[in-house]
């Protein structure tokens, strides 16, 4: 009796759930880390059936006992399995089941020990570690938004002053303005920074997987469905769930949309229990929800609930003047990803792209650099270079640069934002630098290079 007495201390010291069920499915036994993870006081779970915690794979196992309560019974061994449990609040949690049967001295089964190792925390740090790689690997600037012109100056205003608030944002702008980049920004700069960054286009799957995606389903919710599915909504408790091309969402799921705003509540398909749930929404899309409100094609009432904080990204030809960094920005981390050095845009190439429209925007801009840096041996980007639709489209007689580009040369245009970064940070070196995307050290010898004096910025 002493040695079942310190048997017991040592299992609950366990950091892994463990759980003994009997041979008719019984729970005999379960340890303190198994009633934390599944939120079940230990004496309602002993005596009930292992069912109870709705095992998605359990149940398929159950089906192939050859007469047994489950196959580990039939086979005395299973291999390890991730699958997905239901606490006591009706959540899902992720866990690995390992497993093995227990003899009398006849070799008949006694028990299956089976033990679950909680995967929530692993699925966490691996949303972070995706997290991180993007910001090492993506872009510079203020988040991965590169320019310094006034009016994307207004926009990190914006979003700096929507990540200290928990109300939904609507971001608005033409395809290829940065709206995911500017989202990921609320979500870096705000108070949900540590929880998940969730995000799902809605204008991509079917209104019937859309519904699956966002709320998660029960097994055998429809045909298919083998597994419980955990949906977007769940996965973003605690953080930020973005929703892109939200004006392609179909009327019903804007009805169960508006429904989870208001409610911070939802029911699985196939479930009738509701999960609560505490994310803030930040919502995009390219077209005009205030026409399609009036068409009657998007809910009146779901526009107003997403539209508290509406924030527009401006077309790259409402900001030329960012141009000149942009094209560097990209030049640098494709010279940097192949091996290469940085070539010079020649003055003639860079007229063609501040006189081209970009329909596209930025990410227009990035593939025609991209193809450029290709078919660019050595030297500067010419004309010749460019893609043929963006030089016979050019009309360079009528080209007029922006105002801040004061020389058709490399040097001048970066000057021009060098200047245009220091005035949007009042002449502060290190504000500037986080602007253009580089170090303050670079800000400095640029500054020393084309004789750019802080204190006399405002005066350019």
């Amino acid at each position: 009796m002493e040695f079942e007495r310190y048997l017991r201390e040592i299992v609950d010291t366990m950091s892994e759930g463990l759980m003994l069920v009997a041979a008719d499915g019984g729970i005999a036994m379960v340890n303190e880390s198994l009633a934390r993870m599944t939120g079940y006081a230990p004496d309602e779970l002993v005596g009930r059936k292992c069912r109870v915690l709705d095992c998605d794979v359990c149940e398929r196992e159950r089906g192939l006992g050859q007469g047994a309560w489950c196959r580990l019974f039939a086979e005395k061994s299973t291999l390890a399995k991730r699958c997905v449990i239901r606490r006591r609040d009706g959540s899902y949690l992720p866990v690995l089941k390992k497993q093995s049967l227990l003899h009398d001295a006849a070799g008949a089964p006694l028990f299956a020990v089976e033990t679950l190792t909680d995967l929530s925390e692993l699925e966490g740090l691996d949303r972070k570690v995706e997290a991180l790689s993007r910001l090492l690997s993506a872009e510079a600037g203020f988040h991965g938004m590169i320019g310094a012109s006034p009016v994307l100056g207004r926009v990190f205003d914006l979003i700096e002053r929507a990540a200290a608030s928990d109300a939904p944002v609507l971001l608005t702008g033409e395809s290829g303005t940065g709206k995911e980049l500017a989202a990921r920004a609320i979500h870096e700069l705000g108070r949900r920074r540590g929880g998940p960054f969730v995000q799902l286009n809605c204008a991509a799957l079917s209104e019937s997987l859309l519904e699956s995606e966002l709320f998660g389903h029960a097994k055998g919710a429809f045909t298919g469905a083998h597994r419980h599915r955990q949906g977007r909504f769940e996965a973003a408790d605690g953080g930020d769930l973005f929703l892109d091309e939200i004006g392609d969402a179909p009327y019903a799921i804007q009805v169960k949309l508006l429904r989870v705003l208001e409610t911070k509540s939802f029911e699985r398909v196939g479930e009738s229990r509701s999960v609560r749930v505490d994310v803030r929404v930040v919502a995009a899309t390219n077209r005009d929800l205030a026409r399609l409100t009036a068409e009657g094609r998007f809910r009146e009432d779901l526009f107003f609930r997403i539209n508290v904080i509406p924030i527009r990204l401006p077309p790259l030809r409402e900001r030329l003047e960012d141009l000149p960094a942009l094209v560097e920005h990209f030049l640098r981390r494709l010279a940097g990803q192949a091996g290469r050095p940085v070539p010079s845009v020649a003055p003639e190439a860079m007229r063609l792209l501040l006189a081209h429209d970009w329909p596209g925007n930025v990410r227009e801009l990035k593939s025609a650099l991209e193809y450029a840096f290709v078919v660019t041996d050595a030297g500067p980007i010419e004309p010749a270079h460019l893609p043929p639709g963006l030089v016979a489209g050019a009309s360079l007689p009528d080209c007029r640069p922006p105002r801040i580009v004061r020389a058709q040369s490399p040097d001048g245009d970066a000057r021009s934002a060098l200047v245009a970064a220091l005035r949007r940070a009042g002449g502060n070196r290190s504000g500037a630098a986080r602007l253009l995307g580089v170090s303050r050290g670079t800000v400095l010898n640029r500054m020393r290079k084309y004789g750019v004096d802080s204190r006399h910025v405002l005066d350019y």
